[in-house]
């Protein structure tokens, strides 16, 4: 049995499962989170999805039953059959603070954290 090649990722992926909105193309769409991490997001496939590859977007990721959200705006990096995966290309600050305190939790290592977001400055 062939071995997986090592993990390439600078950021981890945070598992999360929360409802969010993209807004692409002048349209909405209503979709799940299926993990977030400093420099992206994945998320469900919603029905009728047709935007193309490196598309600008902004997706908003609803926290606590829509009292926050995490604001980003975004480019499509990949699309599969129930999935589209995000780069970050900006954050403001009060999405990037509710995101660091996201992550924070989850690693639950400050080290890790501190390395991620000096990768993130790179």
């Amino acid at each position: 049995m062939p071995s997986k090649p090592p993990e390439k990722r600078r950021f981890h992926r945070i598992e999360f499962d929360a409802p969010c909105e993209l807004h692409c193309l002048d349209r909405v769409w209503t979709t799940e989170v299926l993990d977030i991490s400093l420099k992206g997001v994945l998320v469900k496939r919603p029905d009728g999805w047709d935007v193309p590859l490196m598309q600008p977007c902004e997706v908003i990721v609803h926290l606590n039953e829509h009292e926050a959200a995490i604001v980003m705006a975004v480019e499509l990096r990949h699309v599969e059959e129930h999935r589209l995966g995000f780069q970050c290309q900006y954050i403001d600050l009060e999405s990037a603070t509710h995101l660091k305190r996201l992550v924070e939790l989850n690693l639950g290592d400050q080290a890790l954290l501190e390395r991620e977001f000096a990768h993130l400055i790179d």
